[in-house]
């Protein structure tokens, strides 16, 4: 069976979006946003609701006949962002936005649970709707569904997420690494302070910290492969309150994204060993908090072929594109790190179309006509991997 996008309940999810979008709620404080999907999912039928975690809710379809499970996952939470787009139902919680598309994401999943719910005797076996919180802050809603279990019975998983820059409802696809481990660290130096006209007497921090910047730099250029995917920035370098006075301290921020496990290994390593070299050379001390963030999406080659085949069913060739890899993080790997799954693109719209600021910026916005294509892909993706 091939799923129609005209088939697809378009109006409602736009009404589901909008909604969610104009009442934004951060991470681990999604609870009218949970309220509102518990409802919306209690007026369709055959479908059983639960919650195995604060702020999750888990929709669970039985087919008609028995079979494997298979899970389709939705993040839920918002961003600590002021928002500046132009769309008519922007948030009423100031100070916090979906610029992330986590709106889109759930009335997406909403629309593929609407959809097959009606559709019982066509699926044999199981379908978990996962409406999960938190996926914006560590250590992740992910994480503690799968340690509440939300896996346990899963043979398989799949998510997708919005992007905008590229055309509305084209479907991204690629198997093997396609997010990066993302991991942070926050180093404090201790130098000793002294006045602008006698640097002999201090230990500045400001040098320490420049010289540490530079070195890490030479980790991507200098000690792993140029084939490698690593990225280290630096995000925040604080010290002093005046032109005239050396500080006696200096705070560094940063992050460092990788796709395999070794090489984050080695750079951790390496980090630790030039901040420690740095500062024995300069005389200064330091503390290093280095947090192991979430690990790269790996997507299952199996599960990928049915993400290929159900865009080939839903789009057409002409409606899917090789994803290259990317260096954002994504709390879908704590699903993937335990049952074989597949993590996908869903174009939003370009530039042209009013769409070219990224996820994570003020004015991000999408077109809401590719919420159908998602839809579309959750719903067939099911199918292909339930048939009697």
């Amino acid at each position: 069976m091939t799923i129609r996008l005209e088939d697809m309940p378009e109006k409602e999810m736009i009404e589901w979006r909008r909604h969610l979008h104009k009442h934004p709620e951060l991470s681990f404080h999604e609870v009218e946003t949970a309220k509102y999907i518990r409802k919306v999912l209690s007026e369709f039928p055959n479908i059983t609701i639960s919650t195995l975690t604060e702020n999750s809710v888990i929709g669970t379809l039985k087919g008609s006949k028995p079979g494997k499970t298979i899970a389709l996952r939705a993040d839920i939470d918002a961003l600590p962002i002021v928002e500046e787009s132009d769309v008519e139902f922007q948030s009423e919680n100031h100070g916090v936005m979906h610029a992330c598309g986590h709106d889109t994401h759930t009335a997406i999943l909403l629309g593929a649970a609407k959809t097959l719910s009606g559709m019982q005797d066509d699926i044999a076996g199981t379908v978990k709707f996962i409406f999960q919180p938190a996926e914006e802050e560590l250590p992740g809603g992910a994480k503690l569904l799968v340690e509440a279990g939300v896996m346990d019975d899963v043979d398989m998983v799949f998510g997708l997420h919005i992007a905008p820059n590229i055309p509305a409802g084209m479907v991204g696809i690629k198997d093997g690494p396609l997010t990066a481990a993302s991991d942070m660290f926050e180093l404090n130096i201790q130098g000793r302070g002294s006045h602008g006209s006698t640097p002999e007497l201090s230990v500045d921090p400001i040098l320490v910290g420049v010289e540490i910047i530079n070195n890490l730099n030479h980790i991507v250029s200098r000690n792993v492969s140029p084939f490698a995917d690593v990225v280290i920035s630096i995000g925040e370098f604080k010290a002093g309150q005046k032109g005239n006075i050396i500080p006696d301290k200096a705070l560094i921020t940063g992050t460092i994204r990788t796709n395999d496990k070794t090489i984050r290994q080695f750079v951790q390593k390496r980090i630790e060993e030039i901040i420690s070299g740095v500062c024995q050379m300069y005389g200064a001390t330091y503390e290093l908090d280095y947090e192991l963030g979430y690990t790269p999406v790996i997507n299952d080659v199996a599960a990928t072929d049915i993400v290929r085949q159900a865009a080939t069913e839903v789009l057409g060739e002409k409606g899917q594109f090789a994803m290259p890899s990317m260096m954002g993080g994504e709390d879908f790997s704590a699903y993937t790190d335990v049952v074989p799954g597949s993590f996908f693109i869903l174009g939003g719209g370009t530039a042209e179309d009013g769409c070219g600021f990224m996820n994570h910026h003020p004015k991000f916005k999408v077109l809401e006509e590719c919420f159908k294509v998602g839809a579309a892909m959750h719903t067939q993706i099911v199918l292909d991997s339930l048939k009697d």
